[in-house]
């Protein structure tokens, strides 16, 4: 079999697969704690939070497969096994524990956050590092899909402080302009 020639070096391809191994283990760990919030949400927000973490996990499902198959397309194999995962993933699972809907909001936010902030890493390291322009555009198109999530969960957690009148206490609601 002849040796992969797509203009990266081994040690280029490798680290690049390392990093994409890492992110596909915190997508692996996102969607497992996706899923699970899906199945155990309760409260007035039950249909609302069921429906957005079904559109997430599929869109987490997806975006699983795409890493997996980038890593293939750079010669290397991704993790397959929960160990694995566990391991390589930056985000931390909260084993026995109930938490409210919100609380699960609010942690959804903080991981999907934390993969924002790795992936961007990620991004600079395939195009500074490994001159891998094609994994850095693929992970920035994951990193704007989380940044999407991100924003609608903070959202949920926002409109939680709403009034009535749709004030918030304290908050800027218009954009700062300069004179």
């Amino acid at each position: 079999m002849s040796t992969l020639n797509i203009g990266l070096t081994e040690e280029q391809r490798h680290g690049v697969i390392e990093l994409l191994n890492r992110d596909l283990a915190d997508l692996y760990l996102l969607l497992i704690k996706t899923k699970k919030y899906h199945w155990d949400v309760v409260g007035p927000q039950f249909r609302t939070l069921h429906t957005l973490w079904e559109e997430h996990y599929n869109t987490l499902t997806v975006n699983i497969d795409a890493a997996a198959e980038r890593i293939r397309s750079l010669g290397g194999y991704p993790l397959g096994t929960a160990a694995g995962f566990i391991e390589y993933s930056t985000l931390k699972e909260h084993p026995n524990d109930l938490p409210s809907a919100n609380e699960m909001v609010s942690r959804l936010v903080q991981d999907h956050e934390q993969v924002i902030r790795n992936l961007r890493e990620d991004i600079d390291k395939c195009g500074d590092e490994f001159h891998d322009e094609g994994t850095a555009d693929f992970l920035t198109g994951l990193m704007e899909q989380h940044e999407e999530i991100a924003w609608m969960l903070r959202s949920f957690i926002e409109g939680e402080s709403l009034n009535s009148s749709g004030d918030r206490s304290g908050t800027e609601t218009k954009p700062a302009v300069n004179a």
